[in-house]
């Protein structure tokens, strides 16, 4: 039988470890209401950097929405931590703020690599393909800022593959010689906080995941 990993048991593992030597984190962010709880979460055991880079997203005016997005929810999320004020959230006075870098919009990177995969189902090996541009632009940021470790808001979602992109940042982890932290954030009910949080900050919430393929329904 297959061993299944937890990765959301390891992220916790190694949160807890008292020998950690992983706290500046390059987190690579989808959008705003997946990073919610996940900056929620995280933000009180690491020294966070959002890396907002999403060439697959089809529109430079979705793309622009998306990003003021994240940046209005980072602010928020700061002022909270500099006046130490959470209401109705699970964070304390270890919370550490938050900073943020706006990736270019480089789409023709992404029909770059999805050139022959245009007829794959969601899902499948396009969406793969998709994962690792984004995971190794946020690597090599990763390398070249000095980060003690990367990972992405991706496993938030139950229609991505938390297996597929756990292994993707691995496989690029070790290839560019930093250390890819774990997760599966829909576990322990992240996903559904995601939805609190969205409605009580009125996070723009897509309706795809940003590619024309989504949006088509392909």
């Amino acid at each position: 039988m297959e061993n299944v990993r937890n990765y959301a048991k390891e992220l916790e593992k190694l949160i807890a470890a008292k020998d950690r030597k992983w706290n500046k984190l390059l987190l690579h962010s989808c959008c705003a209401p997946c990073s919610s709880y996940v900056l929620e979460y995280l933000r009180e055991y690491f020294d966070i950097t959002v890396l907002y880079y999403n060439p697959n997203i089809t529109e430079d005016v979705e793309y622009q929405k998306r990003v003021e997005e994240q940046k209005r929810l980072i602010e928020t999320y700061n002022e909270q931590i500099e006046k130490q004020d959470f209401p109705g959230m699970r964070s304390t006075r270890k919370a550490k703020k938050i900073k943020v870098i706006d990736g270019d919009y480089e789409p023709e990177n992404f029909y770059r690599m999805a050139k022959g995969l245009e007829q794959c189902p969601e899902g499948g090996e396009r969406c793969f393909g998709c994962y690792e541009l984004r995971l190794r632009k946020t690597a090599e940021l990763a390398v070249a800022e000095k980060f003690d470790c990367f990972t992405t808001t991706l496993t938030i979602s139950p229609l991505k593959n938390a297996r597929k992109l756990n292994e993707i940042g691995e496989r690029l982890g070790k290839e560019y010689g930093v250390f890819f932290l774990p997760s599966d954030f829909k576990k322990k009910e992240g996903y559904k906080r995601s939805i609190e949080l969205s409605a009580q900050f009125g996070l723009y919430r897509q309706n795809y995941c940003g590619c024309v393929y989504s949006k088509n329904g392909k």
